[in-house]
C-alpha cells in the first residue's frame, strides 16, 4: 500500500452510508478496522478536504480519496525523552527516523508537527492553540535533532538565523564507496526536475547549495562521514553525494544502493549537531543528539566485516 492513492466517486446509491462504510464497501483490501485508523490520522480527503470522522455521510457526487503512504498507522506521540532543550521561547527534539516532518496527504495526527503542538498543549486550556513556529525540515527517514520557535517574540529572530546561514547544522551519514578525498566541499545549484519531482544539479536556475564533508571512518566499501550544510535546499546531502558517485546508504530514492545483510533498512542520514544563537536572550546554544541505536547497530556491523576494521581516516 506504499505510496498508493484510491479515488472513488460516490453514487445515489451510496447516500446516507458513513464514510467507513462506503470505502469498505467499495474497496476490497481495506477493512472498516483499517480504515477507522487511516481517517484518524488523516489520511481521507472527501471534497478535496481532510475528513477525521469515520460517522460522516457521503452525498451522491462526492469525490473521496484515500491516501496509502505504507507507514506504521499507531501516531508518533512526543515524549520527554525525546526533549533535547526547552525554555519558555524554544524546543529542540530529537526526532526518530521514520516519521514524517510536516502534515502530507495520507497524514496529519502524528508527525512531528501534530506532535509538537500535543506536547505544548496546555491541558487546564485545551481550545488554546501553541504559538509554534517551525523553520526547519527533515526529510522522513532522516533522524535527529530539529528546533522550534514556541513563541511569539522568537518566531522571527529564529526564522531569520536559518535563512541567513547563521546556524551551524552538522550530520553524520554513511556513503556507498570511499571518497577519494578525506575533506571537501561540494557546491552546486539545486533545482527540482518536473518528470521525476527529484532535485538535481543544475548549470543555471536553480538555487546555490553548499556541503562540506569530513571522513570519519573508512570500511570495506563504505565511509562515515561528517557533513555540515551551509544552505539548507531539500535533499541537498543525498543528491550531493548520489552525483559523487558515493549515494547515502538506504536512499531508495537518489541512490537505492542499501546492504539489507548488513542492517541497513533507513535512509543512513543523523542530524547530529545544531549551533545558534538565541533569538531572545543571544546565548549561544550548542545542541547535540547521539546516533540512534538502529543507526549504531549497522554502523559496528561495518566496523566488524570491514578489512579496515576501525580505519579512521587521516
Amino acid at each position: 500500500m506504499s505510496g498508493k492513492v484510491i479515488r472513488l466517486k460516490a453514487g445515489p446509491e451510496d447516500s446516507g452510508l458513513r464514510l467507513d462504510q462506503y470505502i469498505s464497501s467499495r474497496t476490497g483490501e481495506l477493512s472498516r478496522t483499517l480504515l477507522r485508523k487511516i481517517i484518524d490520522i488523516g489520511g481521507v480527503h472527501v471534497g478535496g478536504r481532510r475528513v477525521r470522522r469515520c460517522s460522516q455521510h457521503v452525498r451522491p457526487g462526492e469525490s473521496v480519496e484515500i491516501y496509502l503512504d505504507g507507514l506504521p498507522l499507531e501516531p508518533f506521540v512526543l515524549h520527554e525523552s525525546r526533549i533535547v532543550y526547552r525554555d519558555k521561547y524554544l524546543l529542540a527534539i530529537d526526532k526518530p527516523s521514520g516519521v514524517e516532518t510536516q502534515p502530507t496527504p495520507a497524514r496529519y495526527k502524528g508527525t512531528v508537527y501534530d506532535a509538537v503542538l500535543n506536547y505544548l498543549k496546555d491541558p487546564f486550556r485545551p481550545l488554546d492553540r501553541p504559538a509554534l513556529g517551525m523553520v526547519q525540515r527533515l526529510d522522513r527517514e532522516t533522524s535527529g535533532i530539529m528546533v522550534f520557535s514556541i513563541h511569539p517574540k522568537s518566531h522571527r529572530g529564529l526564522s531569520d538565523a536559518f535563512s541567513d546561514r547563521e546556524v551551524i547544522k552538522s550530520y553524520l551519514t554513511m556513503v556507498h564507496g570511499r571518497p577519494a578525498e578525506v575533506q571537501g566541499e561540494i557546491r552546486s545549484f539545486l533545482a527540482r526536475r518536473r518528470a521525476s519531482n527529484r532535485m538535481k544539479s543544475v548549470l543555471r536556475g536553480g538555487k546555490a547549495a553548499v556541503t562540506r564533508y569530513r571522513v570519519l571512518e573508512f570500511f570495506e566499501a563504505a565511509a562515515l562521514l561528517e557533513v555540515d550544510i551551509l544552505t539548507g535546499r531539500t535533499h541537498q546531502i543525498r543528491i550531493h553525494f548520489a552525483e559523487q558517485g558515493h549515494p547515502v546508504l538506504g536512499d531508495d530514492k537518489y541512490g537505492a544502493i542499501s546492504h539489507p545483510a548488513q542492517n541497513i533498512h533507513r535512509l543512513m542520514l543523523h542530524a547530529c549537531r545544531l549551533r545558534l544563537t538565541h533569538p531572545v536572550s543571544g546565548r549561544v546554544l550548542d545542541l547535540k543528539v547521539p546516533l540512534p541505536p538502529d543507526f549504531s547497530a549497522a554502523l559496528d556491523i561495518y566496523r566488524k566485516k570491514s578489512e579496515c576494521h576501525g580505519a579512521i581516516a587521516d
